[in-house]
């Protein structure tokens, strides 16, 4: 069964999301931030730049426990 990806955070700022980002990677975990381009053309407007931080399942929750020991989840 394939594992598939799941929402672990929000944000609404990308530099925030992509920090998180690089925080995952560095404890080795893959993850992607979707919803990029909108925040790209639409920034300074963080109702419609709805960034998520995904994560296949099977790593989901080690992901939340590194994001919320670091401060880096604004869900």
């Amino acid at each position: 069964m394939a594992d598939k990806l799941v929402t672990i955070a929000q944000f609404a700022d990308y530099i925030e999301a992509d920090l998180a980002k690089q925080l995952l990677d560095d404890f080795g975990i893959k993850s992607v931030v979707t919803g990029q381009n909108v925040a790209n053309i639409y920034s300074g407007l963080p109702a419609l730049a709805d960034l998520k931080l995904q994560t296949f399942e099977s790593q989901a929750q080690k992901a939340r426990e590194i994001l919320e020991s670091q401060g880096k989840q604004e869900q």
